[in-house]
């Protein structure tokens, strides 16, 4: 039996930086993936705005997560581009993503945080390296 999309999600629950961080999965499908995170304060930068590393964390995080659902394979960022459009100081935020381009090695997605009303606050593209054995590290 191969690996199921709830052994999937298991495992990024289960990471220590995806525990550290405290994102939340709200979807986990082969189709859909949706991350939340509440702000806490030592999230915050000297602006008192949700600093740009956790944008670019819960951006990364999301994508990887659609890629491995929709693969069953690894992957690793090979590159990461994010527009940041908007700050936000409190609350909680969402992320999800699509797949651009499904390659047998290097996979294109773009992703997006927004609010809870739907205002978009950073979208951001990738390329990953589809990992489908050790030996293709």
């Amino acid at each position: 039996m191969g690996t199921t999309i709830l052994d999937i999600q298991k495992s990024f629950e289960e990471m220590p930086f995806f525990k550290y961080i405290g994102f939340d999965i709200i979807a986990f499908e082969e189709d859909r993936v949706i991350l939340k995170l509440d702000i806490r304060e030592d999230f915050l930068n000297s602006n008192d705005t949700l600093h740009g590393g956790i944008y670019a964390s819960m951006i990364d995080q999301v994508l990887a997560m659609f890629i491995r659902a929709k693969t069953q394979a690894s992957c690793a960022t090979i590159n990461l581009n994010i527009n940041y459009l908007a700050p936000i100081s409190a609350g909680t935020v969402y992320a999800t993503g699509r797949i651009v381009q499904l390659g047998y090695r290097i996979t294109q997605a773009e992703g997006e945080i927004y609010t809870g009303d739907g205002k978009v606050l950073a979208k951001g593209i990738g390329s990953f390296k589809i990992i489908r054995d050790k030996t293709s590290m």
